[in-house]
């Protein structure tokens, strides 16, 4: 692979802390008052100053987002541009496969430099990631063609006590979150795998238990500090503002006993609870990418080469095994094997839906001791449309860190598919 070839991603990416929707599952969440535009906004801000590069030589930005969840969540990617200060001539591609989103980002993005079709010679580079609000909000249904009164305001908020009979609302994070194609929600496509594979709950119990104690060390070593950009959160004028400086999902008290004794959540008799799925959080993620022979001429320094993507489908029923075709795809562009890979980021949607995928990632030679060292998603949360991008980070520069090779961030996609990264630490 030649330099003209190689695209590389630059040092200075950076995220947001990943941040529960609620507090003490009660009130709004840290980050409950910015949309995702926002938070992909702060990314790329951060990013961008961290990486030091002229924002002359940005010519695009592709971020993931999977859900609109806000006003301006329409503009998403353009919204996040504007927000950064990227000057109004420089396009912005919104980029969505559900909770694969922020990783096909990055691989949009490459493959957009790499096509040349559209890439702009003189300002080659381009801002990759993705950003999240969870806060989903609830729809009205039945209400289209009435008039527009006191109730409903065009631009504003709404009434509930003063909807007529016949309307209602639907909590559209439980409405996205089921597939129609499996006919079962999410989580239920993971319970699906527990069954094929004969994971118990313990199993699943301590691979919770894992990420939370994982992710506790990462951060108390400071192992996140250069990834993670602090979030300052200003109240209501009355209120001191809060600097947040960590995903707020790792918990410091975890014990198998209390995971033993949290209800299943989703099926009677399931194995599936509050402590071993990932948590509800918002984040977002932004770094920059280019072509190696760029970097080199403009005298950035890159990070991480972008050696192999992958992404692959499978019966919706199933979707959280995604990862094991998409992985063994991306291997096979790299032309490594997967005892080669020395960091794995595979996003923890569900524990058995990951302990499935790590059964069949043994059988491709991965050593599962290499797989969330850090923690994951059971610990900090999965931001649907920032994840990839978030694991991306996390990955590169852990590579760094430990003076390691090669790492493959990996994760499951609503619907039924898979998408992977392989990426070699420069």
């Amino acid at each position: 692979m030649g330099k003209d070839t190689s695209i590389v991603i630059l040092d200075g990416g950076r995220r947001t802390p990943r941040a529960d929707i609620l507090v003490d599952n009660r009130s709004p969440g840290l980050f409950s008052r910015f949309s995702a535009t926002q938070l992909g906004g702060m990314a790329i801000t951060t990013a961008l100053e961290n990486t030091e590069i002229d924002r002359g030589l940005i010519g695009h930005v592709v971020m993931g987002m999977a859900q609109q969840t806000h006003r301006d969540s329409i503009y998403a990617a353009q919204g996040m541009r504007w927000r950064a200060g990227l000057d109004d001539d420089v396009p912005a591609l919104t980029v969505a496969r559900i909770c694969g989103s922020g990783a096909e980002a990055i691989a949009v993005g490459a493959e957009m430099i790499l096509a040349g079709v559209r890439h702009d010679q003189a300002r080659p580079f381009t801002v990759v990631g993705g950003s999240e609000s969870m806060q989903n909000p609830f729809c009205l249904y039945n209400y289209r063609g009435r008039e527009v009164g006191p109730v409903v305001q065009k631009y504003g908020p709404l009434d509930v006590r003063q909807l007529p009979p016949g309307s209602y609302l639907q909590d559209s994070l439980l409405m996205y979150l089921y597939d129609p194609g499996a006919q079962m929600s999410m989580a239920n496509t993971a319970e699906e795998l527990g069954r094929r594979y004969g994971i118990t709950r313990e199993e699943a119990d301590q691979f919770g238990y894992r990420s939370h104690v994982n992710a506790r060390r990462a951060r108390d070593e400071g192992w996140f500090d250069e990834e993670i950009e602090p979030v300052t959160v200003h109240g209501d004028g009355t209120e001191a503002p809060i600097e947040v400086k960590y995903d707020t999902h790792i918990l410091d008290d975890v014990s198998l006993e209390k995971m033993a004794r949290l209800r299943a959540a989703f099926e009677q008799g399931g194995i599936i609870t509050a402590g071993n799925a990932s948590a509800v959080v918002d984040g977002a993620a932004a770094m920059v990418i280019g072509r190696e022979s760029d970097a080199e001429e403009y005298g950035l320094k890159p990070i991480a080469r972008i050696i192999g993507m992958g992404v692959a489908a499978c019966d919706p029923q199933i979707m959280g095994w995604g990862p094991v075709p998409a992985t063994r795809k991306a291997l096979e562009v790299a032309g490594l094997t997967g005892g080669d890979l020395d960091i794995i980021e595979l996003n923890e949607a569900f524990a058995p839906q990951s302990l499935a995928c790590i059964r069949d990632f043994e059988e491709m030679g991965i050593d599962p001791e290499k797989i969330n060292l850090m923690g994951n998603a059971i610990a900090m949360g999965h931001p649907l449309g920032a994840t990839g991008a978030i694991l991306t980070l996390t990955c590169i520069y852990a590579l760094r860190r430990i003076k390691k090779r090669y790492g493959l961030v990996t994760m499951c996609i609503g619907g039924g598919q898979g998408i992977a990264l392989i990426l070699e630490s420069i």
